[in-house]
């Protein structure tokens, strides 16, 4: 549910993408908008979180990879400091509907091929 997703706020889901199960990073952004990317960090393909949906944030708002470091700005999930600068976060496409979060297209990540 949207309001289980406060304004300005990180928060981490399971979801089917493709056929296989997936963890995303969720981002409400503001009261109707919320963006999302595959919890997967560009430089080691580990997960961004320390421990299951929780992230940590620079001083500046930035989610912060716990494993090296690498810090992306939340419009969108731009590397701007650590290993992978100038790569991004995964996005995966979603929408505000009925006061649900959902998946635009469920069998695909935004950014491939698949189908």
């Amino acid at each position: 549910m949207l309001e289980a997703v406060p304004v300005d706020e990180l928060r981490e889901c399971e979801v089917v993408l493709g056929g296989e199960p997936e963890s995303l990073i969720l981002y409400r952004a503001g009261h109707d908008e919320v963006r999302a990317w595959r919890n997967v960090c560009p430089h080691a393909g580990r997960r961004l979180d320390y421990a299951p949906g929780k992230f940590l944030r620079s001083k500046t708002g930035l989610l912060v990879c716990a494993v090296h470091g690498a810090a992306f700005e939340l419009e969108r999930g731009e590397c701007v400091a650590g290993p992978c600068r100038g790569q991004a976060l995964q996005a995966v496409a979603v929408r505000c509907r009925d006061g649900q979060v959902v998946l635009e297209r469920p069998d695909a990540l935004q950014g491939t091929d698949e189908a």
